[in-house]
């Protein structure tokens, strides 16, 4: 096998060919350009096997803010492996070797969206929050906010989209995707039914909107699969739009914004699910953990930890399995070794142990978890690579509280 960087006017057919092998795209022409735009903008790279390419992964430049401050992350936002390459260690060798070199450039973090859980463990990662996909009747919204006329957004206008998106408000735990290709690609995948509503500025940017995926045009489901605001009035604005659709669509499904509780805006939502359960328009709150992230930089991702009260210090002693499938001559090992922590108004991290201080045991996914927020340390003592002393785990419970991180922006 060998591994290398994507040349697009060399490797392009070939990753249609696999896109196309796996069912990710089918030969509609607005999917195969879709997946020619993908790429641009990113750093990608193909395993080879005799001579033909049956693997790729694609490592998008992009920022996960956490608390006030966003951070460097790698986001993995494709790996596919083609039907006659599956079960020769190629996704796991491939992975690896763009999380190294990503590590090697500076980045901070990494992230992907999994296929399943466990898979990607092995390279270090850890699962991030439940994401809450809301379906519900917006004819069933209550809201007293009365929403302007908005003005129509088709795919032509994926540059003022992205731009809106790159500007949005951020919530702990978002991701923003920087190449303006990936929003392109994005719509292009969305298919000839997909439809945006919003509203601009007098500049002519985009304030805030929505992209929607509709399954059936006329009667819904609605799927909300961007949705773009800076401030609460923005919000309500947009939800109240999606209410005034309820004449004649009767499903909207959207993952529920960060910071609120979508059933607060919803008559009669038990009621509702009642009367539409098992049917095509059910009305119910599902609640899944797709994606996960890891920590290439621990320096760099602690100093930015700022938490009340007495600083919290012990010592980590932390394992990273990435390295068993990086090659030898890889400069980047992962992050296993000993340090000492402190977590405080100013966290800090350096090598070595204090034999006065408790100690963590953990794994970098589970400790990544910690991190960001995703789990309190005595629930990830339960149920993740995680353990210290019960006193250590109490401490950490009560004192390192952090919204919950969610993504916002998939990939």
């Amino acid at each position: 096998m060998i591994i290398r960087d994507y040349i697009p006017t060399k490797d392009n057919q070939d990753l249609i060919r696999i896109w196309q092998e796996i069912g990710w795209i089918t030969t509609e022409k607005d999917e195969e350009e879709g997946l020619t735009i993908f790429p641009q903008g990113s750093k990608s790279l193909v395993a080879e096997i005799d001579q033909e390419v049956e693997g790729f992964v694609c490592s998008t430049p992009a920022r996960l803010q956490y608390l006030n401050e966003p951070l460097e992350l790698q986001a993995i936002t494709a790996v596919t492996v083609s039907r006659v390459a599956r079960k020769q260690g190629i996704a796991g060798s491939i992975t690896a070797r763009a999380i190294a070199e990503a590590a090697g450039e500076g980045y901070q973090l990494s992230g992907l969206g999994m296929f399943e859980q466990g898979f990607y463990n092995q390279l270090g990662f850890g699962t991030g929050s439940y994401e809450h996909i809301i379906s519900f009747d917006p004819a069933s919204l209550n809201i007293e906010v009365k929403a302007r006329p908005p003005k129509r957004i088709s795919a032509a206008d994926w540059e003022k989209m992205h731009r809106s998106r790159l500007n949005r408000c951020k919530k702990h735990g978002y991701c923003t995707l920087l190449p303006a290709a990936i929003t392109r690609a994005e719509l292009k995948w969305t298919g000839k039914k997909g439809f945006g509503l919003g509203y601009f500025q007098e500049d002519g940017e985009l304030s805030h909107y929505f992209w929607c995926k509709p399954d059936s045009v006329e009667h819904g489901p609605y799927f909300i699969s961007v949705l773009v605001y800076n401030n609460a009035e923005q919000l309500l604005e947009l939800i109240s739009l999606l209410k005034s659709l309820g004449d004649q669509v009767n499903l909207v499904k959207m993952k529920e914004p960060a910071g609120i509780q979508l059933q607060d805006l919803i008559n009669q939502p038990f009621r509702g699910m009642r009367i539409s359960k098992s049917s095509k328009y059910e009305s119910v709150n599902q609640a899944v953990a797709y994606w996960q992230v890891r920590i290439l930089d621990l320096p760099g991702a602690i100093s930015h930890t700022q938490i009340g009260g007495n600083p919290i210090s012990f010592n980590l002693e932390l394992r990273d399995p990435i390295e068993k499938f990086l090659p030898a001559a890889s400069k980047w090992r992962g992050l296993s070794g000993s340090y000492i922590i402190t977590f405080g108004q100013e966290s800090t991290v350096e090598k070595g142990s204090d034999r006065n201080l408790p100690t963590l045991k953990a794994s970098v996914g589970a400790f990544t978890r910690l991190w960001l927020g995703v789990q309190p340390a005595s629930g990830l003592a339960v149920t993740d690579q995680l353990a210290g002393p019960e006193q250590l785990l109490t401490k950490l419970d009560y004192q390192f509280c952090l919204p919950k991180p969610l993504i916002d922006w998939d990939f």
